[in-house]
């Protein structure tokens, strides 16, 4: 690859949705409603957790750093989609596009190898109960989170850090709704074999590796789950991780369908809806899957909301 110094392109056009023009108050309606949806599941989530002295406990600290980051994750793309929708303005610098392309695929790295710590805490708590205490200490759990956030941003800065150096010129319109990684290779003009191959290894390792831990955890954890006598214990235990377990094969089956490929892709409208599937529907989901599949958070969020509807009847 060549070291290209002089950038000709200096700023991007998103094309966005193919019926964008068409539909752009239909667009950005349903788009900002799916905003204001996350933004306010993902509050409540750690509200509830940091109010919530039952909820202090290692599945619910993890828990509350996936909020944080599903807050975040759809703040680096959406804003910026309804800005454009609003004001037809589809231009997004050179600049703003590789700090978009930075935070998005830092915070997707961090929240694959977070999804392998939360499947390692439910082995250790099925699998080890007795010693689950002792291991899952806060101490670690500090550990853990703290190197999930550092793990998928430096991982990501190498990334970034050679695509930004690739020599653009030409097209300046990338078809997507906001800056992803091979909707951007495909405008560089020079030889991009090194981009690439550095590109899907780093999505080998930050994709694969996390799944394989979740995997072979789960694997344990239903090999355990089997050996309970009675099927109210297995369906208890499974109960305890059947929320991960979703939001687990949500999100590694969209977003390996889009980054675990050797070649650049051309960001076709199949890519451009499996894009949205995790940047936007699975960060507004996830909260609903844990409130709703999770026993105790569903009733600490009912007891909240009943004692709030009988204060508003007192008074």
């Amino acid at each position: 690859m060549e070291k290209g110094n002089v950038t000709t392109v200096k700023d991007f056009i998103l094309s966005g949705f193919p019926a964008q023009i068409q539909f752009k108050g239909a667009f950005f309606c349903l788009f900002l409603v799916f905003y204001i949806l996350t933004v306010m599941e993902n509050i409540i989530i750690i509200a509830m957790i940091r109010a919530n002295r039952n909820l202090h406990k290692p599945m619910y600290f993890f828990l509350s750093n996936l909020a944080f980051l599903e807050l975040c994750y759809i703040s680096t793309t959406v804003p910026n989609l309804l800005a454009n929708l609003a004001t037809a303005n589809k231009h997004i610098s050179f600049e703003s596009c590789m700090t978009q392309l930075f935070f998005f695929i830092s915070l997707l790295c961090t929240e694959c190898v977070l999804l392998a710590v939360m499947a390692l805490d439910r082995y250790v708590a099925i699998c080890h109960p007795l010693r689950y205490p002792t291991i899952m200490c806060s101490s670690l759990c500090m550990q853990l989170a703290a190197g999930t956030w550092l793990s998928g941003f430096l991982i990501t800065a190498i990334k970034v850090a050679i695509i930004s150096r690739l020599e653009f010129c030409g097209s300046n319109i990338i078809n997507h709704f906001f800056c992803d990684v091979s909707p951007v290779l495909n405008l560089a003009c020079i030889d991009m074999s090194l981009a690439e191959l550095v590109d899907f290894i780093i999505a080998l390792i930050i994709l694969i590796i996390p799944l394989l831990v979740t995997v072979v955890s789960y694997l344990c954890i239903i090999l355990t789950i089997l050996k309970i006598p009675t099927t109210t214990g297995r369906w208890k235990a499974f109960s305890t991780c059947a929320s991960h377990l979703s939001v687990v094969s949500i999100f590694f089956t969209s977003t390996l369908f889009i980054y675990a490929r050797p070649k650049k892709i051309s960001s076709f409208e199949m890519n451009k809806l499996i894009s949205t599937v995790y940047a936007v529907i699975t960060p507004m989901v996830n909260p609903i899957i844990y409130c709703l599949r999770n026993k105790e958070m569903k009733l600490i969020l009912q007891k909240t909301f009943r004692l709030k509807s009988s204060s508003s009847q007192t008074t």
